[in-house]
């Protein structure tokens, strides 16, 4: 049996009993703060990003304080969420936003949107939530409550399905009361994070569920449509852990595009004869003298990496570090003050 209840006013019913209202980004609910939530969030869950959320603001209260931060200082703080682009997008916008907007995040979609790391989604969802403005969001949990409340078949990243979804989001976005606006979008992140999941929805509590075709149809299970699967590469690389006579770690800043991003890690190469022949015109010391440590593995969204540490200890290098900004001794207790990839950070025990 069907509602006459629009889909907006049932969800803004659910939100005000059983949503989340006490999240940090919300109290107090500032541009800036709603824009670091928004790109912490991506691909991450709220649980996680709370501590984070957390030590970054309070490390970089203001824009201004994060744009006139240090690409060092910012990945620190970052290390750990994954995703580091978004990071080094975070920093790039906002120095643009001191540049270009006094300071302060745009209250214009299309500024934002041009803004790095600002999607158009995420536009919306700053918007919305910041200044309560009539936008959509479609990100990962608005596709699934919409695939499966509508009956939407087709993987949601294909262009055509994504299009049909924006035009629903668009349609239900008219129903939503003045002032609703920041709930709303709220409303329908919770709804998808806490009831219409991913797996085991809990649909016999839902109050969509009158009007739900997948739910009607006996799709639950299958929809959203899942992505076209693929077989992950398989990479292998050497990694090699140098500490000096102090015991003090060689780190190598990464470039500023590819993996791990202008992370500092461990001096990498993609096999042991390009390793042997990097420690022969860098380092004093002896290759053969290393110590084989258990191998690291770690899943990358396009390939799996098998990388193999190697420990040498008590060298020096040839050259003067001092002179090379990408290469650097770091003490064990100055590690924490660097962004270094996770996995890195675990092998090193820090």
């Amino acid at each position: 049996m069907s509602s006459a209840i629009p889909f907006a006013h049932r969800l803004l019913a659910w939100f005000d009993r059983h949503g989340r209202h006490d999240l940090p980004w919300q109290h107090p609910r500032t541009p800036y703060r709603v824009w670091l939530s928004e790109i912490m969030l991506q691909q991450t869950q709220v649980t996680t990003v709370i501590p984070y959320f957390l030590r970054f603001v309070e490390r970089f209260p203001t824009l201004p304080d994060l744009a006139a931060a240090s690409t060092d200082d910012v990945m620190a703080h970052w290390a750990g969420l994954g995703y580091y682009a978004r990071a080094r997008n975070l920093h790039a916008a906002a120095k643009a936003c001191v540049v270009q907007h006094g300071g302060d995040l745009p209250r214009d979609f299309d500024m934002l949107h041009a803004l790095p790391g600002i999607g158009r989604s995420t536009a919306g969802a700053i918007l919305a939530q910041a200044w309560n403005d009539r936008f959509p969001i479609l990100d990962g949990n608005v596709k699934r409550v919409l695939a499966r409340f509508h009956g939407i078949t087709g993987w949601p990243g294909l262009p055509a399905v994504e299009k049909r979804l924006w035009a629903l989001a668009e349609t239900h976005l008219h129903d939503v009361p003045d002032g609703r606006l920041a709930d709303y979008t709220q409303a329908q992140m919770d709804f998808g994070a806490t009831l219409c999941t991913r797996a085991k929805p809990a649909c016999a509590v839902c109050p969509q569920q009158d009007d739900c075709v997948a739910r009607r149809d006996g799709l639950v299970d299958v929809l959203p449509t899942s992505r076209p699967s693929k077989t992950l590469p398989e990479r292998e690389a050497v990694a090699l852990w140098l500490e000096n006579a102090d015991g003090e770690i060689l780190l190598q800043r990464r470039p500023e595009t590819g993996i791990w991003a202008s992370l500092w890690t461990l001096p990498q190469a993609d096999t042991d004869a390009g390793m042997r022949d990097w420690f022969a015109h860098e380092v004093q010391g002896h290759y053969d003298s290393a110590e084989e440590l258990p191998l690291v593995v770690h899943t990358f969204s396009h390939y799996r990496l098998h990388l193999q540490p190697l420990r040498v200890r008590r060298v020096a290098l040839r050259g003067r570090v001092r002179d090379n900004d990408d290469l650097r001794w770091v003490a064990r207790g100055e590690l924490a003050k660097l962004g270094l990839p996770a996995p890195i950070r675990k092998l090193l025990g820090n």
